[in-house]
C-alpha cells in the first residue's frame, strides 16, 4: 500500500507529557518518552516541552534511539499581534528544526484561539471576520516563502477550538493560500467537529493533493458528544479521554489509509493521541498503535 522509503511513521510525545495541561504526565521523562517511542517501533517524533532546547543534545538522545524529529507545533498569532511578530517567531523554529533535519512545519493560528481556555470548544469557536482572513492566509503564504528558504514546507494544523476547524473552513482557507501552503490533514479532529468519520473522508479526498502531513487521530464519541452536550471546553475533553489511538475508537482508518496510498502521498504519518498517561499507558498504547498501523498498512 505504501512505499516504506516514502511513508514513516512517527508518534507525537503529548500522549507522555501534555503540553498544554502539563499535570497529565508530568512525572515522564524526556528519556522514557523517546525510548519508549524506540520500542513501539516507531522511527519519528514531534517536539514536546521536555525535549532539549539545544540541537546537538537532542539530535544525540535521538540518534541513540534511531529516532528523527518530522514536525514541530508552531503557534501564529496572524489574529491578535502585529504580523512581524509570529515571522521572528516562525524564523528562530524554522532554523531549529532545519538544524534537526526536519523538512515540515505545522503551524496552528492561536491568535485568538479557544483551546486552551474554559471555553466551550463548540459553543464558543472563533469565526473569522473577512480582516482576519485575509491576516491568516497572507501570513500563511509568506510562511511558506519562509519555510522555503531552508529546503522546507509549511503545513496547516486545522484544530477544534479555532477559526479554521470545520470542512467549509479548511476549503477557505485553502481557497486563499498559495500552492505552497499545505495541509496538516488531523483525522480525530475533523471527526470530532463533525461528529461524523464521512467528514473527514471528503476532506481528505478534496485536498489530498496538498496534504504533507498527516496526524492519525481517534476519537471517543460518547465522550465528544458529551463535550458537546454540556459545552465542555476543549481541555476537559482532553482529560476525559475524547482522544485515543487509531484503531481504538470510532475511526475506520482503512479509507484514509487508502485515499493516502492511492494519491501517492510522501511524509510522515504521526500518531497524536493526547489522553492522561496515567489512565491509558503511553507506552502501551504506543504499542496497540504500531501494531493496528502494521495490521492496516504494512508499514
Amino acid at each position: 500500500m505504501f512505499d516504506k522509503n516514502k511513508v514513516k511513521l512517527g508518534i507525537a510525545p503529548i500522549a507522555w507529557t501534555n503540553d498544554d495541561l502539563p499535570e497529565l504526565g508530568g512525572e515522564n521523562t524526556f528519556e522514557q518518552c523517546v525510548s519508549e517511542m524506540a520500542l513501539s517501533g516507531f522511527t519519528g517524533s514531534e517536539v514536546g516541552n521536555k525535549y532539549p532546547k539545544d540541537p546537538a543534545v537532542l539530535k544525540k538522545a535521538l540518534d541513540l534511539r534511531g529516532i528523527q524529529i518530522c514536525n514541530a507545533w508552531f503557534s501564529t498569532l496572524f489574529t491578535s499581534e502585529p504580523e512581524e511578530v509570529t515571522y521572528k517567531n516562525f524564523i528562530e523554529h524554522r532554523d531549529f528544526l532545519h538544524a534537526m533535519g526536519a523538512k515540515m512545519i505545522g503551524c496552528s493560528e492561536q491568535g485568538n484561539s479557544i483551546q486552551g481556555t474554559t471555553k466551550s470548544v463548540f459553543a464558543e469557536k472563533p469565526v473569522y471576520t473577512d480582516e482576519e482572513w485575509e491576516k491568516v492566509t497572507k501570513g500563511m503564504n509568506r510562511l511558506a516563502e519562509l519555510a522555503a528558504e531552508k529546503g522546507m514546507k509549511v503545513s496547516f494544523h486545522h484544530h477544534m477550538g479555532t477559526g479554521i476547524q470545520t470542512p467549509e473552513e479548511i476549503d477557505k482557507f485553502m481557497e486563499m493560500t498559495n500552492d505552497d501552503v499545505y495541509l496538516l490533514f488531523d483525522s480525530g479532529h475533523l471527526v470530532y467537529s463533525e461528529g461524523n468519520v464521512e467528514a473527514a473522508y471528503d476532506v481528505l479526498r478534496k485536498h489530498v493533493d496538498r496534504v504533507a502531513h498527516v496526524h492519525l487521530k481517534d476519537i471517543r464519541k460518547d465522550i465528544v458528544d458529551q463535550v458537546k452536550v454540556e459545552g465542555l471546553s476543549f481541555l476537559e475533553g482532553v482529560k476525559m479521554g475524547a482522544f485515543t489511538i487509531p484503531g481504538d475508537g470510532l475511526i475506520d482508518f482503512e479509507p484514509i489509509f487508502e485515499i493516502l496510498s492511492k494519491a501517492n502521498y510522501e511524509g510522515w504519518m504521526v500518531v497524536e493521541a493526547e489522553q492522561d498517561p496515567a489512565i491509558a499507558n503511553p507506552f502501551e498504547y504506543a504499542v496497540m498503535a504500531r501494531k493496528y498501523i502494521a495490521e492496516k498498512t504494512g508499514l
